[in-house]
């Protein structure tokens, strides 16, 4: 279909703008990582970002290194757990280490 005249200027200015805005809308969902997806899972008991508001251990001070190793040790079974196996156990090793970067990340930046 072909747009002529003052009618079709301003459609085509609509369908401009709004794939401008699902082009910010695709940039700005590209900026989380799985990394940052999974560790929203920690915050119900560890706490935003990792510092835990109760009893429950923080993470947000735990190296990159030690989380994997930590992580690792929970899902085999090596390191005993209550809830923390059953979480590990659905983790890849590369998600595990994405997590951990994250978290390490979050350290350098100071959050």
């Amino acid at each position: 279909m072909i747009l002529s005249g003052k009618s079709g200027k301003t459609v085509l200015s609509g369908l401009a703008g709004g794939l401008a805005l699902l082009g910010a809308a695709t940039v700005q969902a590209q900026e989380i990582s799985r990394g940052a997806v999974i560790a929203s899972t920690c915050y119900t008991c560890h706490g935003t970002y990792g510092v835990s508001p109760g009893s429950i251990p923080p993470i947000d001070d735990i190296s990159a290194e030690r989380m994997i190793s930590t992580l690792q040790g929970y899902r085999s079974g090596q390191r005993a757990s209550t809830v923390m196996g059953r979480h590990a156990s659905g983790y890849t090793d590369e998600e595990i280490r994405e997590v951990a970067q994250y978290f390490g990340n979050l350290q350098k930046r100071g959050k």
